[in-house]
């Protein structure tokens, strides 16, 4: 059957991938209670529904940082898309060329930059600060030269969130039990098996490669994250990106509206109101549950992005109603990319247009860019826990 949603995707993702990968992008950090918040307070959110409103005409294009877009969504870094298809980030990056979308490309991302570039178009790129400033000069020259059009600094990743599904299935732990679990788990998804690890290499991060020459598995990835990432990173080290990346600045990892403010004082372009995906600290704030007060907080000074539990162009008009001038998707296309590649992206981009459109058209609202708080019908309802 064919996907017809995001949900469907996440279902045909699940049975092809290999339970490390998939629980290792489908998991969040402890319970995961803020992973659920990401969608459900998305899905609480009522849309007020308009009548006898002249909608034959929509505008869904938009522009963020000088790039224009055919729709307010952005495909979000993810770390080791090219594990979910052979070469998943250029695949994903010419769907969401074609789609008209900008493509970020994880400083841990199995392709590289120039990889990407060549493939499709110069992508965002994600930037994580490591231990090696001399390293993470030379990738920032690297992105400049690629002509990456804005720079993400992720800030809500001083040290990896405790993510215990990665636990059980084995990616944290460097055993020889856990090795041949992952192995034999490999073997059992054969489709996966040919596509990704026998014809996808080379398996290296290509960003961080001259930094990590030795990698070889997943679980020396993770530990290599635990030990080289920077956890000393504070406001002044904006100073140190802004010397050697002149373009769009845009900091990935607010929750809190005075670190948005202290992110437009330090001249940030733009923020992206995030929880990591529910990967981090869990019992926070989901992303839309923080947004108004961020945008409401920083008002013209910075261009608010957000990302956390987008599911469906409805959640896209949503995000636009609290503050949002655009939406960044993560698990979505994720999902799209390991069940079936670049068609599955750009069918799942597809999707996300006419979900969009038919909530544009309902509501009564003709352009995206005019998307404010009339849109939603009050607060939201609360959510009832089950006893």
């Amino acid at each position: 059957m064919k996907p017809v949603c995001v949900a469907d995707y996440r279902e045909a993702a699940r049975r092809r991938l290999p339970r490390v990968l998939f629980d290792y992008i489908d998991g969040g950090s402890y319970a995961e209670t803020t992973l659920a918040a990401n969608v459900a307070d998305l899905q609480a959110l009522r849309l007020r529904q308009r009548v006898m409103r002249d909608v034959s005409h929509l505008s869904m294009a938009t522009e963020v940082f000088g790039q224009a877009l055919a729709m307010p969504v952005v495909l979000s870094p993810i770390g080791l898309a090219g594990m979910y298809a052979r070469r998943g980030e250029t695949l994903a990056a010419r769907a969401a060329n074609a789609a008209g979308v900008p493509f970020s490309l994880s400083t841990v991302g199995v392709c590289s930059i120039e990889e990407v570039a060549a493939a499709a178009a110069p992508p965002w790129f994600q930037l994580y600060m490591i231990r090696d400033r001399g390293f993470m000069a030379d990738v920032l020259a690297r992105a400049r030269a690629a002509a990456c059009p804005v720079l993400l600094f992720t800030v809500d990743l001083p040290v990896p969130g405790a993510r215990y599904r990665d636990i059980r299935s084995g990616m944290t732990a460097d055993t020889v039990g856990a090795r041949l679990r992952q192995a034999f788990d490999g073997l059992a998804h054969p489709a996966w098996l040919w596509d990704v690890q026998l014809r996808g290499g080379p398996h290296t991060t290509g960003n961080i490669a001259a930094a990590a020459p030795d990698l070889k598995s997943l679980t020396q990835f993770w530990s290599w994250i635990g030990r080289n990432f920077d956890p000393s990173v504070t406001w002044k080290d904006i100073d140190w990106v802004r010397e050697r990346w002149d373009g769009p600045l845009v900091i990935k990892g607010i929750l809190d509206p005075e670190d948005g403010r202290e992110a437009a004082r330090c001249g940030a372009d733009g923020i992206v109101v995030s929880n990591h995906g529910g990967r981090q600290l869990d019992g926070v704030l989901s992303g839309i549950a923080a947004l108004p007060a961020i945008a409401a907080a920083v008002g013209d000074d910075l261009t608010v992005l957000m990302d956390g539990g987008v599911r469906s162009g409805l959640d896209v008009l949503k995000a636009l109603a609290s503050g949002a001038k655009a939406c960044l998707i993560g698990r979505a296309w994720a999902f799209a990319l390991a069940a079936g590649g670049e068609a599955g992206v750009a069918h799942m981009l597809n999707i996300l247009r006419a979900e969009l459109r038919m909530a544009m058209s309902l509501t009564g609202c003709v352009d995206v860019n005019a998307a404010d708080d009339s849109l939603l019908q009050g607060p939201a309802p609360p959510r009832i826990c089950p006893s």
